[in-house]
């Protein structure tokens, strides 16, 4: 749904001005959400837990966002859209300087938690707001502009945030995504334009998608599917040390996968409508298969070239983020009514998955455990993928 603009002082709709910094916001969600696995030995290490216990804090964010980010859009669905936005970003800059300044682990999962209410009221919203600010004709590039922000997170931000921490530390490598969320709030109060708020939604309209059956076979593709790839991500220090890549390596590593994230998201559109979602995410998923039983075999056997290594790298990340656009098409296909609702329910789905997959890599404690284990993820997504047959609601 769009939401009627009415413009402030100044402001023009056709200009889209403060979209960049809408995606700027997106961005710092983005960053905050996968930081963590650039420095989760440090943390650990001062912290006094394991590894794989540190690892719960990605978890309790991405499960805390997926299960708030519904219920935050029942709730807050009337609030003006600047109000909504600069109080979202304001949660999230406060929660990270928790987390920075976490006494110990309790602490640190509590302001992760909070962390994740704040990036789950921004992000459907700061699309809802792209949208609403720029001409009907121009509404999808303003969208896919916001939404990029997250990708851009995933093959920038992460690696800076890791390279922030080598030099400075872990905690002001948060106080610095908490400082962009708290700049990025104070130019929105000031650029952003007055949007009201939309309808109000009960929570139980929201998720009565579900009832409907294609769509609760879709859904747990995503869920297995980004479990599969997060086995392992979140634990990228200690695992790609088992792969002998280490120091600032790391940090180039973190910048391959993101890159094949970005190209795996952007051709993974076009070649669903050419060949199809289920062929496309077939691929996918044996693509993921493959890389993560390789890279799981060269632990095992101590051989890791650092050529290899890169490559299986690259292909980590695309086949990882190739799922979103398949995956939004299925279900569109299955709901066109209730477009907007599934593809939500996809996003939390997403993290549903990621913290699936970091619960599920952090139990076994090696890096080989966490390759395997996530390639054995996938290979069950392709499986379920060619076995269930949704069709389209009449």
């Amino acid at each position: 749904m769009n939401i009627p603009l009415k413009l402030g002082r100044g402001s023009s709709a056709s200009s889209g001005g403060p979209v960049p910094l809408l995606a700027l916001g997106t961005f710092a969600v983005g960053t905050d959400a996968f930081v963590v696995a650039g420095f989760l030995p440090e943390l650990a290490d001062d912290l006094d837990v394991s590894t794989s216990t540190a690892g719960l804090s990605v978890t309790v964010f991405a499960i805390g966002y997926a299960l708030l980010s519904p219920v935050l859009a029942a709730v807050t669905a009337t609030v003006p859209r600047r109000r909504l936005l600069v109080t979202a970003l304001l949660v999230l800059g406060i929660a990270n300087l928790g987390s920075a300044l976490a006494p110990g682990f309790v602490a640190l999962l509590a302001s992760r938690v909070l962390a994740a209410a704040g990036a789950a009221a921004y992000t459907p919203n700061a699309g809802v707001a792209a949208s609403s600010l720029v001409p009907a004709e121009r509404r999808g590039r303003a969208l896919a502009l916001v939404v990029s922000g997250l990708t851009v997170a995933t093959a920038v931000g992460v690696p800076l945030g890791g390279l922030a921490s080598r030099v400075m530390g872990w905690r002001p490598a948060l106080g610095l995504v908490a400082g962009l969320c708290l700049l990025v709030a104070a130019g929105l109060m000031v650029l952003l334009p007055r949007l009201p708020g939309g309808p109000r939604v009960p929570l139980g309209t929201r998720l009565a998608v579900l009832r409907v059956p294609s769509v609760r076979l879709i859904l747990p593709v995503t869920v297995l599917g980004m479990a599969a790839a997060y086995t392992a991500y979140a634990y990228a220090v200690p695992v790609f040390a088992a792969l002998d890549v280490t120091g600032g390596a790391v940090q180039q590593m973190l910048f391959l996968y993101g890159v094949g994230a970005i190209v795996g998201a952007q051709s993974s559109g076009r070649l669903t409508d050419r060949f199809g979602g289920t062929a496309v995410l077939l691929t996918g998923y044996t693509a993921m298969a493959g890389t993560l039983l390789a890279l799981g075999a060269l632990v095992l056997t101590g051989a890791s070239p650092v050529i290899l290594v890169a490559l299986l790298t690259w292909v980590w990340g695309a086949s990882t983020w190739c799922q979103t656009p398949p995956q939004q098409h299925r279900l569109m296909a299955a709901a066109p009514e209730d477009a907007s609702l599934v593809v939500a329910l996809n996003s939390s789905g997403i993290y549903v998955g990621i913290g699936l997959g970091t619960l599920i890599g952090g139990l076994g404690g090696g890096a080989s455990w966490m390759f395997l284990s996530g390639a054995a993820l996938a290979i069950l997504t392709a499986v379920f993928l060619t076995t269930i047959r949704p069709v389209s609601r009449r």
